[in-house]
């Protein structure tokens, strides 16, 4: 440790009151079952038809590829597959909600329909399958449409999706004609129900995800900003708590963590590191109007940043979110491949639960967790986000890491290939199926096996 890491976690009494990293590790898997050993389901096999590798007894079936027609007749499949959740409907049925993370410039995006459409400018919104129990595709539809870089989001407990844009480009920017940086609810099964609502009083600013405490009602959320200062973590306090569908419409208060004596995450890299007493700040202006968030005057104490904020879910009595990694070389006080970060509101404590990286215990063979769901029979499911091949990678409560799937599109060349990222993994209902995307080219996959 770092004479200047082991000061700050003297001064916030983090030294000695670490819990140890087996049960910490363990927490997150509570209730479920480990794969096998440091093996998992076994060696990948390559795909014949060059899309998916992925271990014996495992198959997948393509559900949806960008450029093809959706099922409603509304246009084409839209790029960029990021964000997902599968919500279950009547006799058996799973709706599928996925985002499409485009950008002013993407090159297929998400077509306007009346009625689901904020900014008829903006290329960006959700998709919607309609499922039955063998995973065939029924329908599928435009969710929302006419918003910006939708990268990831969050289900709420009355089963519709939070969608989350990741920018704060204004009104004039790109061709916009609204401001962006918004979340909005949409409800799989009937979007119209939900419409094209952003939800301001959740704030304006780069949105990656979100998490909402299913008795409280507090929404965590988190943001991925690219330079620095980097991004911070917030909680939405709603007038109108868990209040079903359009409840979160009814406003509330957004607040900032503050880890007293932590400028920047990244400086604490020992797994198990805990902070009591987190302090939740008032937003200056939730709507950025003249600054960015990040950048507002959060009083004398300052607040805490961190790089690449991402992943978010609930798991027990405590909310997760995921670091993706951390340069010092870009400005971040630390180095790290990924942390992953419990917050327990009812004792108001902070601890570093997991450090992916090559000095610590827990080694991905790539790089940059990024989206990171609860496998209900199989730990953790990691979407990796970096260079060369792009994996899916299972984490058993051991610390094992094994393989579970590979992106076998090239979308480079034989030379000089290159591959996707995946994105928005998560589970059916059931738990009998994984879904997940690749970025590019969008595709959407669900996976089923032996599931242990």
């Amino acid at each position: 440790m770092s004479a200047t890491r082991r000061q700050v976690l003297a001064r916030t009494g983090a030294v000695g009151s670490g819990i140890a990293f087996s049960g910490a590790f363990a927490e997150l898997f509570a209730g479920t079952a480990a794969a096998r050993g440091n093996g998992g389901y076994g060696p990948l096999f390559p795909d014949p038809d060059g899309l998916l590798d992925l271990p014996r007894g495992f198959r997948y079936k393509v559900l949806s590829r960008e450029g093809d027609q959706l099922r409603s007749g509304e246009g084409p499949v839209p790029t960029n597959h990021d964000g997902m959740a599968a919500f279950a409907g009547r006799r058996g049925r799973v709706h599928l909600v996925r985002n499409h993370e485009n950008r002013h410039n993407g090159r297929i995006g998400v077509p306007t329909v009346e009625g689901l459409t904020y900014d008829p400018m903006a290329k960006g919104g959700c998709t919607a399958l309609e499922l039955d129990g063998r995973n065939n595709v029924l329908d599928e539809y435009v969710a929302i449409a006419g918003t910006a870089v939708n990268c990831a989001g969050g289900p709420s407990p009355w089963g519709t999706w939070l969608t989350c844009e990741e920018t704060e480009d204004k009104a004039g920017t790109n061709g916009y004609t609204k401001d962006h940086g918004f979340i909005f609810e949409v409800d799989g099964a009937d979007p119209h129900r939900t419409g094209a609502v952003p939800l301001t009083a959740m704030g304006r600013f780069q949105h990656e995800a979100i998490a909402i405490d299913p008795r409280s009602g507090i929404v965590y959320e988190t943001e991925d900003a690219f330079q620095r200062p980097f991004g911070l973590f917030y909680r939405f306090l709603p007038d109108k708590p868990l209040g079903g569908t359009g409840s979160l419409r009814a406003g509330g208060a957004l607040e900032a963590m503050r880890v007293p004596g932590v400028a920047d995450l990244s400086e604490i890299q020992e797994i198990g590191a805990s902070f009591d007493r987190i302090e939740w700040v008032p937003v200056p202006d939730s709507q950025a109007k003249e600054t960015p968030i990040r950048l507002q005057d959060f009083g004398p104490k300052g607040i805490t940043h961190a790089q690449k904020l991402e992943g978010c879910y609930w798991g027990g009595k405590s909310v997760y979110f995921v670091s993706s990694f951390a340069r010092s070389s870009e400005g971040s006080a630390g180095d790290h491949f990924g942390q992953v970060w419990k917050y327990e509101p009812h004792r108001r404590r902070l601890t570093l639960v997991i450090v992916f990286g090559p000095d610590t215990d827990i080694q991905l063979p790539g790089e940059s967790p990024d989206n990171i769901c609860l496998a209900p029979s199989g730990g953790l499911m990691v979407c990796e986000d970096g260079g060369g091949v792009q994996h899916v990678y299972g984490l058993t409560k051991r610390g094992d890491v094994y393989p579970m799937a590979r992106n076998a599109q090239n979308i480079g060349t034989e030379t000089a290939p290159e591959w996707g990222e995946f994105a928005g993994v998560t589970f059916s209902p059931d738990g009998d199926t994984m879904y997940v995307n690749c970025y590019t080219p969008g595709t959407t996959f669900a996976v089923t096996g032996r599931w242990h």
